[in-house]
């Protein structure tokens, strides 16, 4: 799907797999923000996000995603009561297909705090998938590489770590939802 078919204000779902080829976990809806060259904005909140296993849960709070053409991760913005936290996920770039945002998951997340800490969260998923599933060299190489990209965005407060823009692009995803109803 090209990019002038993506439609602002649009619902999609998002369907993120693992390496083999099987879902790992999918969100039913994402509201569709802005689109940039280099990637797209999305919002969603109380989504039903449902496991591999058929296991289903609701989001907590508000969120603001990013999804990159290029950059191997995605960027998941919650707004909690008491700050800006982020979800990144080291996952390949996106497909949007049959209005469904698709990706690859591989398992490495980096935490940011609202202060702007972070930490690098499954480690020994990674290792265990990368034997398990056969990641080529290739793949380690890039996602290694992105997760420093990664790191510094979040030290230089740049893309979705810049102050305020999460908040900006919740509001949006207010406006969009009130004017849709």
């Amino acid at each position: 799907m090209e990019k002038e078919q993506l439609i602002i204000g649009k619902t999609y779902e998002i369907h993120g797999y693992k390496h083999n080829g099987k879902i790992h976990r999918a969100w039913d809806e994402a509201v569709l923000l802005e689109i940039h060259d280099d990637y797209l904005i999305f919002g969603n909140e109380k989504t039903k996000v449902t496991e591999s296993d058929g296991r289903t849960w609701r989001t907590k709070e508000p969120a603001v995603l990013y999804f990159f053409y290029k950059n191997w991760y995605n960027i998941i913005g919650q707004c909690k009561k008491d700050g800006i936290y982020f979800y990144c996920n080291i996952a390949s770039p996106f497909i949007v297909e049959e209005n469904t945002i698709k990706y690859i998951d591989y398992d490495l997340d980096l935490r940011v705090f609202p202060d702007g800490s972070f930490k690098v969260l499954d480690r020994g998923e990674y290792k265990y998938h990368k034997n398990v599933m056969q990641y080529p060299e290739t793949i380690d190489s890039i996602l290694k590489k992105e997760l420093t990209k990664l790191i510094n965005h979040v030290r230089q407060k740049e893309i979705a770590f810049a102050p305020g823009i999460i908040e900006y692009y919740h509001d949006k995803y207010t406006e969009i939802k009130e004017h849709n109803r």
